[in-house]
Formats: C-alpha cells, structure tokens, sequence
C-alpha cells in the first residue's frame, strides 16, 4: 500500500469516475480551479499492485486565524475497510501538518449513519461548527424515464412545466464566454433582489473555464420573446449531473421557465450516461426560518430523494489556535442562519 500524489488527469479521473459516488468536489478539474485562484491543492492516493484504491483531493485555504485543507466531497473510498480509511486518515493528518495547517476539514460523500458518525470520531475528527459544501441534498434517479419523474413531482411543478412548454420558452446551452459574462451579470441582480452575498465574477468565471476545459459544463439559458429569463450552470462528471447554481429575472418571476430547464438539463445527463441528478442543497421541511427554506420547497416539488451527507467534520492540529475558529464559526452560523 503506498500514498503518493498524482499528476495525471487521466488516472485522477479515471479511478474518481469508476466510483458510484463520483461527484465534482473531487474531480480535477475542480482543483485546476483552485490553482487558477492561487491556491495551493493535494491530491493524493492509496495505490495498491499499481491500481488507486483511495483518494482524496483539497485545497489549502487561507484565514487570519491560520490555514486550514478543505477536503470536500472526499476521501473517495470504501469506508468499510478499516485498514484503508486509517491509512488515508492518518495521510492526511501528516499532510495537514506538513502544510503547517490549523486543521483539516473534511466532507465525505458518504451517507450519514450512525456507522459513519462513529467512524468519524474513531479517526479522531470532532463536528465541525459549519459546513462544507451541500449536506443535505434533493437526487433525481434518472434511471426512471422521464415520465416516471414527472409523475413523481408536484402538480404544481407539472403546471409550471406545461405553462412553459405552451408559451413557447426556447431553452439554449451554451459553453461560450458571451454565456458566463451573462450568468455573471444576472446573478448580481439575483444576489440584489434574494438579498444573499453574489460570487464574484472572478470565482464564477475561473470555476466555468476550469470544468469547460473537461467538457464538465453546460451553462443552460431559458428565453421568452428573446429575454432572459433563468440562467442554470450545471456540471456533468462521472455518474453525476449536478445543479451547481441558477439564476432568474425579474421577468422570470413572471414565467416558470426553471422546470424547462431541468428537464433540458436531465435529457443531456442521460447522454452523457448520468446516473442521478443533484439538485444540491435543502434544508428540513420544517426549517421555515431557514434562508434556503424556498429553494428547498422549489426542489422538492421535483419529488426528489432526500440524502444526507455524512457533516463536516474536522481533524484538529492545533487546538489553541482552533478555538478561535470554532468561536468565530458558531457566530456566523448563528449570524447567517444557516
């Protein structure tokens, strides 16, 4: 068994892509975006006779109150092996402190239990006091064909859909600059009027060039008597189709163009071989308060499956200086209600 970094994309991929819970968050792409934004990244694997068994990506992220690795999506392994999950463990405990980091956060891809909540601990990882990445997620099987899907949504979802299809909303998907320049400009309006923080168009940008690079994007557009109605920038990786971001109009307020959209979106999965479709983040239907309350609903009426993540969890280096960050992280929590 050997731990070393790799630097193919071909067998990154090939190995990330061979796994049923392949997602982006540990694709390579997604760490040549983070290259593009300065940051220093890992990618390392178990390789046993020649072959990964094991992998886990992150990305080194700066704060005043010191470094942490950021491991989302990650390690892609089989966490029933004991022997394995401790050798990867104890890899990126030694890899954390080589980059002087406070700690390592990781995410992994991995339905909560409480098997997974015990391994957790058992390596020696305490909750970590916010998230890292989408938790909680809506998944459409698209092994079902597409009118299974429909039967299983909302009616209100299927008035929307038919609403759409009669007024005759056109559906374009593009991977040209002109699109994410558009994207970029709308989701600033969006940010305005939902009243949340927008990505910069710099973070947007670099992460759309990186997966376009791949052939990992389609940035889709919903058009109504040539206005721009919601825009939808979805990644295609391995078994996976996921809903990374949206944005809509004023107008669009007007037209549901967004299940058009999704459905565009669900016919291209299936060319490329998809699996499932990852709607990304809900919060409980009970969660009122919660920012992401509406979004939730919106998916919801999809009739997805709900999926829990195994949370965050974090592998403490330093722990006088990451006191500091649990202080400051419960106060954000607390601050942005999330």
């Amino acid at each position: 068994m050997k731990l070393e970094e790799i630097t193919s994309r071909e067998t990154w991929d090939g190995f990330i892509k061979s796994r049923a819970e392949a997602n982006f968050l540990q694709s390579w792409d997604f760490y040549e975006f983070h290259i593009a934004r300065g940051k220093k990244i890992v990618r390392r694997a178990v390789v046993v006779d020649g072959k990964i068994v094991a992998a886990y990506a992150g990305v080194i992220e700066t704060a005043k109150r010191g470094k942490y690795l950021a491991i989302a999506g990650g390690p892609i392994m089989d966490f029933d092996n004991f022997e394995l999950v401790r050798a990867v463990f104890e890899d990126i405990r030694r890899v954390g402190n080589e980059l002087e980091c406070v700690f390592v956060r990781v995410r992994p891809q991995w339905p909560e239990s409480s098997e997974s909540l015990a391994l957790m601990q058992k390596m020696g990882l305490k909750r970590a006091p916010m998230y890292l990445s989408a938790e909680y997620v809506g998944i459409l099987d698209l092994s079902k064909s597409e009118e299974e899907i429909l039967a299983g949504a909302s009616q209100g979802f299927r008035r929307k859909l038919r609403k759409a299809e009669k007024v005759g909303i056109e559906i374009d998907a593009e991977t040209s600059d002109e699109a994410i320049k558009e994207f970029c400009r709308l989701e600033k309006l969006h940010a305005e009027r939902q009243k949340y923080v927008a990505f910069s168009s710099e973070w947007l940008t670099k992460q759309f060039e990186a997966f376009r690079e791949g052939g990992e994007i389609l940035i889709y557009t919903a058009r109504f008597e040539g206005e721009i109605l919601a825009m939808n920038f979805m990644i295609f990786y391995g078994p996976e189709a996921s809903y990374h971001y949206g944005v809509s109009t004023e107008l669009g307020t007007r037209y549901s163009a967004a299940p058009l959209l999704h459905m565009a979106a669900m016919r291209e999965a299936r060319k490329r071989g998809c699996v499932r479709y990852n709607l990304w983040g809900i919060v409980g239907p009970l969660e009122k308060s919660h920012r992401f309350y509406g979004v939730s609903e919106f998916k919801r009426s999809f009739g997805c499956e709900e999926l829990k993540y195994t949370p965050a969890h974090d592998l403490i280096l330093k722990p006088m200086k990451y006191k500091v960050t649990k202080l400051i992280e419960n106060s954000r929590r607390k601050k942005r209600k999330v």
